[in-house]
């Protein structure tokens, strides 16, 4: 089934473009494409830096809490090595989640201009005449698409911490952690077109509770790709752009771009 990318109708056509829509969206406009590809260097690049550091910092923080086995002596000795074998892993596993996060957000505040940049070009060449005019790339926009990145960045910190005490439930808390990153994950990719409309925070968090079945599909795939350790860097890095300019195509079809 065929959809218009522009104006003369390109709105309300569906109210859901699948990814490969999208995908297909950027490999037919040169500069998009070409946006994409300098963005995916520069994340990875950011990401891997700071997971570096993040690790390695961690790690010199608590790198000593499983360097001693406890003893193997009978039936109680086996069950203590078991578990402790259990928690070193989960421990190694979100540490790396998390560390991930942390620089993730960091490349996340600081691409957030270039990122904003493609999310407005590719709103522009799917709203064609039905496009509404903005203030172009100038040195305030730059500023306030930080600022804006900084503000979900550190959102994005206390949503890590949540995760933390989420985790400590027994059995719902994994996937309750899951949820927590998926509706995250939407609210990093809406908060492009959002706030060219000059919308809240509050405002976005609202969208995604009123509109949280569009959330769930436009952020449970990059919260599955951010969970995966050490890919989870260059996946991210290398799907951003096509998730940024899904999730502006979707917010912006009709009736998705209504806060209400």
């Amino acid at each position: 089934m065929s959809v218009q990318v522009s104006g003369n109708g390109a709105l309300g056509k569906r109210k859901w473009l699948p990814l490969t829509f999208s995908l297909r969206f950027i490999l037919q406009h040169m500069n998009l494409l070409g946006l994409s590809l300098l963005l995916m260097f520069c994340m990875a690049l950011l990401t891997w830096l700071g997971y570096l550091v993040t690790v390695h910092f961690v790690d010199g923080l608590t790198g000593h809490f499983f360097q001693q086995a406890p003893e193997a002596a009978g039936i109680i000795g086996w069950f203590k090595v078991k578990g402790w074998l259990v928690l070193k892993w989960l421990f190694l596993v979100f540490s790396r989640v998390i560390a991930f996060y942390l620089a993730f957000l960091v490349s996340y505040s600081l691409t957030s201009p270039g990122y904003a940049f493609l999310s407005v070009s590719a709103e522009k060449k799917y709203l064609g005449e039905e496009f509404v005019g903005d203030d172009g790339f100038t040195w305030a926009g730059i500023v306030k698409d930080l600022v804006e990145g900084c503000k979900i960045g550190a959102f994005g910190l206390l949503v890590t911490l949540a995760a933390l005490l989420l985790n400590l439930i027994p059995v719902a808390g994994a996937g309750l952690v899951i949820f927590l990153y998926i509706f995250y994950s939407a609210l990093m990719f809406i908060d492009y077109p959002a706030s060219r409309q000059r919308w809240s925070l509050g405002e976005k968090l609202e969208w995604l509770k009123k509109k949280w079945p569009r959330a769930l599909r436009l952020g449970w795939l990059p919260a599955l790709i951010s969970m995966i350790p050490v890919v989870n860097i260059f996946f991210m890095a290398l799907f951003f752009p096509l998730f940024t300019v899904h999730a502006t195509l979707n917010f912006v079809a009709v009736p998705s771009h209504s806060k209400h």
